[in-house]
């Protein structure tokens, strides 16, 4: 009975959000950025559940396996719903610009790739090269990192370099973290809410309307994906974790994060993206201290349950604890970035040693209980 008056009532949002009056209304009096934030929450609500019954008919579903921790078959496509809710409130709302549509091809195009990997499957490295041959086209459109000076050679090849790390990191960090109910939503949506409020403190409003159409799109596909008494009905999918991964590292170069300090403009992101930073980095030195993997190939094919949320399960015995403890960890490094604003030079460098030494104190309990 819920689930009826929920969906007709963001059946109802939405249609009335077709509306010319009631655009006008919210471009006018209200903002466009809750115009844009509830046209891609309301919009991926309702169109979940279609995605979740063409899993089905098409059988592209994630079925239980020893590596893997949920316990019965269920439906993938719950990215698709939100890649056509974002796609269709920044559409709707003309937020056109050519960076950003850039940005919409080079995702889609992982995305596809993705897609056709959650229902035939592809091996990693063949995803791997689509995902350099993405980022090589948001590169040669002039979307890169600027850490190093661009008047020299070595400048420049620097900030392909890092560019190629960042992007490809992010996307499959997130990818990778996506082992819960819940949690790659959850944190795709919390990144999104805080590169929107940095955006808007450094008057990046365009860059803000984006982040808000993916926390929307999020926030309409989480009910379906993190429930408080019963598992997930339908999951992302690799489509779904890696055009939020992809989307959201892409955001984060092309946005200029602070006014006039360089320092703080890098800081931030990287204490918003920290959870998926810190996750990354910390399974690819344990693997290789470890001698789990030897080389690239290894690195790429290797699946264990060594990554946060697996540790911090064992250490809370509770998948949802886990989730909401991940979830808080990142809220906190999120406010960090927003202390940012008017932060000096030297402050940046702080918060980032900051969070570095909270999730080395995270860590360290997570070890204490998977050894117990």
């Amino acid at each position: 009975m819920i689930f009826y008056m929920s969906y007709a009532a963001s059946t109802t949002v939405f249609i009335t959000l077709l509306l010319p009056e009631m655009r006008q209304y919210f471009f006018g009096q209200v903002g466009r950025w809750l115009y844009i934030f509830l046209f891609a929450l309301s919009l991926s609500y309702l169109i979940t559940p279609p995605m979740r019954w063409l899993a089905k008919r098409l059988a592209i579903l994630d079925i239980p396996e020893a590596r893997k921790i949920h316990e019965r078959t269920t439906p993938l496509l719950g990215g698709v719903a939100i890649i056509i809710a974002f796609s269709a409130a920044l559409l709707a709302n003309m937020v056109l610009e050519r960076e950003i549509m850039i940005i919409l091809y080079a995702g889609g195009a992982v995305a596809v790739v993705s897609l056709i990997d959650d229902w035939k499957g592809l091996r990693a490295r063949a995803k791997l090269v689509i995902q350099i041959l993405a980022v090589a086209f948001l590169i040669g459109n002039g979307i890169v990192l600027n850490l190093f000076p661009e008047g020299t050679w070595w400048g420049h090849g620097l900030n392909v370099i890092f560019t190629m790390l960042w992007i490809i990191g992010i996307t499959n960090a997130m990818n990778f973290i996506d082992g819960m109910d819940g949690l790659a939503a959850g944190l795709g949506g919390i990144i999104s809410l805080f590169l929107a409020i940095v955006a808007f403190q450094t008057n990046q409003h365009i860059l803000g309307w984006i982040a808000l159409a993916m926390l929307g799109s999020c926030l309409g596909f989480l009910p379906y994906n993190f429930r408080p008494t019963r598992p997930a009905v339908i999951f992302l999918g690799d489509t779904g974790s890696i055009f939020l991964g992809f989307i959201l590292a892409s955001l984060a170069i092309v946005g200029e994060w602070a006014d006039n300090n360089p320092i703080a403009s890098f800081s931030a992101p990287v204490l918003i993206f920290w959870v998926l930073i810190f996750d990354m980095t910390y399974i690819t030195v344990e693997r290789i201290l470890t001698g789990k993997v030897k080389n690239v190939k290894q690195w790429l094919e290797y699946v264990g349950k060594d990554h946060l949320h697996h540790r911090t399960y064992a250490l809370l015995g509770d998948r949802r604890k886990a989730v909401l403890f991940i979830y808080l960890l990142s809220i906190t490094l999120g406010l960090s970035a927003i202390a940012l604003r008017y932060a000096r030079p030297v402050d940046g460098i702080l918060l980032v040693i900051q969070a570095f030494l909270i999730t080395v104190v995270v860590s360290i309990l997570d070890y204490s209980g998977r050894n117990r």
